[in-house]
């Protein structure tokens, strides 16, 4: 936040002003305690639903990092004056059955009375002190691996819209959206990977971005590999983008280039603003294929959608091809 100090204290081991996904602290025994929190409103209808992916959704700052997450806490706004109780019941039930999933202790939490909902986690995790993925860690000739399709973020704001059939929409989304990023984060633990993040807000191509910055690098991101919902293909060529999705591409804009000739409609994608989406992890080459079959053993994506290169001065520091 602009205004307050940096932190000093030599226990923190993550990099400030990068946007990491999650904080590590060296504990006294000499592992790293990784700690995260984020909530939201629903996005889409069904209270289990929403309270899955709200919980994998902050489960998988850890997993970003290469940890295995430890505890999780509740983070609660609910008008419970005026709305039934269960509501909360089936949020609160989603939620937990993603944090048992994890492995994690479900340790209680907080809650508010609000006007409008939200629900979310507070988790701590353990990684090796010396031994995380971070956004700083992008080395030349790293091939990028991408685990989740894109485009959940016009699936929800069609939701929201209450635009096609709801029903398949919101089940789709859950299907990814509802998913841990568990796989992602062994593949970063036994392959001892440096680099990795998680797709949210920012967008594939944000995220990416402040990667490139943060490691003094470019990356170059194959539009053809990448692989995107067919519904939020169609969807967004009927302008179904979310706001962020447009205030994403026009940040990051002065950064980015972007090849002639590629559709417009999936460059757009690439800048959608997901909830709880895949992990970028940042492979060396000579690991690719066992990270790939990994990650498919496991049910999960593994599409190469990029590499990393070294930056020219001349150039822009992500490049769409």
């Amino acid at each position: 936040m602009q205004g307050l100090p940096p932190t000093a204290d030599p226990r923190l081991l993550t990099a400030q002003g990068v946007n990491e996904d999650a904080a590590v602290v060296r504990l006294p025994d000499g592992r790293g305690l990784v700690q995260t929190v984020d909530f939201f409103t629903p996005i889409v209808n069904d209270p289990y639903k929403f309270g899955r992916i709200a919980a994998a959704n902050a489960l998988s700052d850890v997993y970003a990092m290469g940890g295995t997450p430890l505890a999780a806490m509740n983070i609660v706004c609910f008008p419970a004056k005026t709305m039934d109780t269960a509501i909360l019941g089936r949020i609160l039930r989603g939620g937990l059955d993603a944090v048992l999933e994890a492995g994690a202790v479900p340790a209680g939490g907080h809650s508010v009375e609000d006007k409008e909902i939200k629900y979310g986690l507070a988790v701590s995790g353990l990684v090796e002190a010396d031994g995380f993925a971070s956004n700083t860690g992008l080395c030349p000739g790293d091939v990028l691996i991408l685990t989740k399709p894109l485009g959940t973020g016009v699936l929800a704001t069609a939701i929201k819209g209450d635009f096609g059939d709801i029903a398949a929409l919101e089940d789709l989304l859950f299907t990814w959206a509802g998913r841990l990023n568990a796989a992602g984060g062994r593949v970063i633990r036994e392959l001892g990977l440096r680099a990795a993040t998680d797709v949210t807000g920012f967008g594939l191509g944000g995220h990416v971005l402040e990667m490139a910055a943060g490691s003094k690098v470019a990356v170059e991101l194959r539009l053809a590999a990448m692989p995107f919902l067919p519904q939020a293909v169609e969807l967004a060529g009927m302008g179904m983008l979310p706001a962020g999705s447009f205030a994403n591409r026009n940040y990051c804009a002065g950064a980015v280039s972007v090849a002639e000739g590629l559709d417009p409609v999936k460059v757009d994608l690439v800048f959608d603003a997901q909830t709880s989406g895949g992990l970028v992890l940042a492979v060396p080459e000579a690991k690719v294929e066992l990270a790939r079959r990994m990650l498919e053993d496991a049910g999960d994506l593994a599409a190469v959608i990029g590499a990393v290169v070294e930056k020219a001065e001349e150039k822009t520091t992500l490049r769409i091809i």
